[in-house]
């Protein structure tokens, strides 16, 4: 099976000495940690992926996280590859025959059965279809060779102003749009989970997981974090927690540019975190068990609240399952499962966040009016648009869902009326 695996390079350039090439690294370019990279089954790389991945690099504005995010679609699309047994240059006259065309069609034979979302199936083959541009202009597959038919999209809007404007923007006939099931979801096509399943999950892993997979699943449904977000905190950022002004017992972190702490789009604000599980984070931090890793981590990892057992960030992807969090939450699912818990079958760890905001947003319905509570919602989870937020009100209304609230998360927010006053009833 094809491996998906970072590495630390070290930029170089060419220099010819003696009618020989010598290799001097590149004092101007500053080296690349968790640079991802495929190799097939055989223990070859795959060159010319792994030359878009470089490339992608070189690009202004282009983040790694994005990058390594392209990779994992594509290091899924090579594991497929080698499974068929098909060559990813097989572009026969007879387009069904094609290559692409019969990827195409598993990725919506697996999204119909729903091993996969939607979404996911969306983005791999944006991604692969991204790769293969990228080998056209290079010349790695010739240019005419007949990958698939691009169109031109004319899309209308209202800018700023109110004046109506149009995008081009070009597709092609063999990408996948992002159609839903007629089941309304929340963000990233995902459901809540009930509160004695979160419970049964919590309870679980407690006891049968590592204590950072425990922490950072509390985090999801006590807080709302996104998995980026929580991997990327760090012990000043717990230290430097204030204390919210109008809800007794919560806390506010700073997250966002400038605090060194990763959210969606770049969007600042901040955690609003209870105050036992704010205490429960110290005492991890300094915990023995945390200490002995930050011991083996580098100097730029060795803040961050939550640390692989080898000292690096749980983030970086490294070997065939990406990275750390998500071989933890493939063992999970895997270990759960064999203890009966049904539920876990399709469960992603995001699932965390859409619980979160759903009763989130059931608790400020009861307390405030509507209006205040799509605004409160939408800073504590640090939406970018309103929209998203709108979407938990949807939820709510088309399911009628009737959320049964722990108690300890009903407590912590229970003082949320005094932010916003009770006579909001808009």
């Amino acid at each position: 099976m094809a491996q998906l695996e970072a590495i630390y390079h070290v930029p170089k350039r060419a220099i010819i000495s003696n009618g020989k090439v010598h290799w001097e690294s590149r004092i101007s370019a500053n080296p690349i940690i968790g640079l991802p990279q495929i190799f097939w089954d055989n223990g070859h790389p795959w060159p010319e992926a792994n030359h878009w991945a470089y490339d992608k690099v070189l690009s202004d504005g282009v983040k790694l996280a994005t990058i390594q995010s392209l990779m994992a679609h594509l290091h899924k699309y090579a594991c497929w590859l080698e499974k068929t047994t098909l060559d990813w240059r097989h572009f026969p006259t007879r387009k069904s025959e094609r290559v692409l065309v019969l990827y195409r069609g598993a990725l919506i034979e697996a999204r119909n059965a729903g091993d996969i979302s939607p979404s996911t199936a969306t983005a791999r083959m944006r991604s692969v279809i991204q790769f293969y541009r990228h080998c056209a202009t290079y010349n790695f597959i010739h240019r005419e060779t007949p990958k698939w038919a691009d169109r031109t999209v004319v899309i209308s809007y209202f800018d700023s102003a109110g004046f109506e404007r149009t995008l081009s923007r070009i597709t092609s006939d063999i990408s996948i749009p992002n159609r839903s099931t007629s089941n309304f979801k929340l963000e990233d096509g995902l459901l809540p989970i009930t509160s004695s399943h979160m419970t049964e999950l919590l309870q679980f892993t407690s006891k049968n997981t590592s204590e950072e997979l425990h922490l950072m699943l509390t985090i999801g449904f006590f807080v709302g974090a996104r998995i980026s977000t929580i991997t990327s905190l760090r012990i000043e950022n717990l230290e430097n927690a204030l204390p919210d002004s109008n809800i007794a017992k919560i806390w506010n972190i700073a997250i966002g540019p400038g605090t060194g702490v990763d959210t969606k789009f770049d969007v600042s604000g901040h955690l609003l975190i209870p105050d036992f599980l704010l205490e429960e984070l110290k005492r991890y931090a300094y915990s023995s068990r945390r200490l002995m890793r930050e011991q083996r981590a580098n100097s730029g990892n060795k803040s961050l609240l939550f640390l692989t057992r080898f000292g690096n960030s749980y983030s970086t992807p490294s070997g065939l399952s990406g990275s750390a969090i998500a071989r933890e939450m493939t063992d999970l699912r895997r270990k759960s499962l064999a203890a009966e818990l049904v539920f876990m079958k399709k469960f992603h760890f995001h699932q965390t966040r859409a619980t979160y905001g759903t009763w989130l947003m059931t608790i400020a319905l009861g307390k405030i009016g509507q209006k205040s509570a799509i605004e409160f919602v939408r800073q504590a989870m640090l939406h970018k648009h309103e929209a998203t937020t709108m979407r938990y009100i949807t939820f709510l209304e088309l399911t009628k869902a009737k959320i049964e609230m722990g108690n300890a998360f009903t407590d912590a927010f229970g003082g949320l009326s005094t932010r916003f006053g009770n006579n909001d009833n808009g």
